[in-house]
């Protein structure tokens, strides 16, 4: 058995009630994680004792490449 609705309403009244109740729930859900979620990363220590990389670590990348290409070039031409 359906519901049958007027053409020119929008919603019945029990659609209605529904989404008074969902907005109300919606509404006391918000309003228990209102507090805001903090990252926490600032106060972890996992960054302690750690330094940055120097400023020739570009160089050691080229050289490692060069490296690894020249390799690569003597195994291919002697085979």
């Amino acid at each position: 058995m359906g519901l049958y609705i007027k053409r020119d309403e929008e919603r019945s009244k029990i659609q209605e009630k529904i989404a008074a109740d969902l907005r109300a729930k919606s509404m006391q859900n918000s309003a228990l994680y209102a507090e805001p979620i903090t990252d926490l990363a600032d106060q972890s220590n996992y960054m302690d004792g750690t330094k940055t990389s120097s400023g020739l670590l570009g160089v050691w990348i080229v050289l490692g490449i060069a490296g690894i290409a020249t390799i690569l070039y003597l195994v291919i031409k002697s085979s």
